[in-house]
């Protein structure tokens, strides 16, 4: 997985560019740095004017494990869609038929309430998707051995998957961020994607990415990772930005 910032990159960003594609970018970790409490998660000001220049030029997405309205929230600009929950709360996805499935995993997770909270384990329930954050635990490894058992057997209606100090429980049924962007990309009736992501759920987006399209991993320490090409940490989105306006402004000029 080569830097973005090189020969073979620049020529395959204009290359994507070209195509008018979709813009697609998770929110935390890729537009938003990581922070301890995820309330505090803010797009920088130079980010965030950078995408709403963007998104008046080109069809933009945000892809987040957020619910939509929390991404929106914390938004400047009006993105073309938001997709939350992994892909289970998008435009594409059909009413929510599935909320009873967490009913059994949300009384588990009453029941432990006092456990999970001593372990310093935070239980973010999205409706749609729960996630259980042990980033602020003074002891990761007990805490997620203590989610680990809460989550464990489920059964099939629940997919359970990690992310970045936290992990995650959506429906089976549920659609996935790769299902999500090409979703998109078929709606506003793009050639292409340009796909900016940094965790293992995005994985699927790298995994089943069209050939014409281009994806980016935020984050060098994935060796595994399918994207073709990587940043080195959110900092180096908005030199991305800058790059992707002038490769338009020369097109269009």
């Amino acid at each position: 997985m080569r830097h973005l910032f090189c020969a073979e990159g620049d020529a395959a960003l204009a290359a994507a560019l070209a195509w008018r594609p979709l813009l697609a970018f998770d929110f935390d970790g890729v537009l938003a740095p990581i922070v301890a409490r995820p309330d505090d998660a803010r797009v920088p000001l130079a980010v965030a004017r950078r995408l709403d220049r963007l998104s008046r030029t080109l069809p933009l997405a945000i892809v987040s494990g957020r619910s939509v309205d929390d991404v929106r929230a914390r938004l400047a600009f009006e993105p073309s869609a938001i997709v939350g929950s992994h892909g289970a709360e998008s435009p594409l996805a059909p009413p929510d038929a599935t909320a009873s499935v967490f009913d059994g995993v949300r009384a588990r997770l009453n029941e432990r309430a006092d456990e999970l909270k001593a372990a310093g384990v935070s239980v973010e329930d999205k409706q749609r998707s729960i996630a259980l954050h042990y980033r602020l635990a003074r002891d990761r490894e007990r805490a997620l051995a203590l989610v680990t058992g809460v989550v464990e057997g489920l059964g099939p209606e629940l997919h359970v998957f990690s992310g970045k100090l936290v992990v995650n429980v959506v429906s089976a049924q549920a659609p996935d961020k790769a299902h999500s962007v090409a979703g998109l990309v078929q709606r506003c009736g793009a050639d292409s994607a340009v796909f900016v992501g940094n965790d293992v759920d995005n994985e699927a987006v790298f995994a089943s990415a069209d050939p014409a399209w281009l994806t980016v991993r935020v984050g060098r320490a994935c060796p595994g990772s399918l994207a073709r090409f990587c940043l080195d940490g959110p900092g180096e989105v908005a030199s991305m930005l800058d790059r992707v306006l002038v490769l338009l402004e020369q097109s269009s000029g």
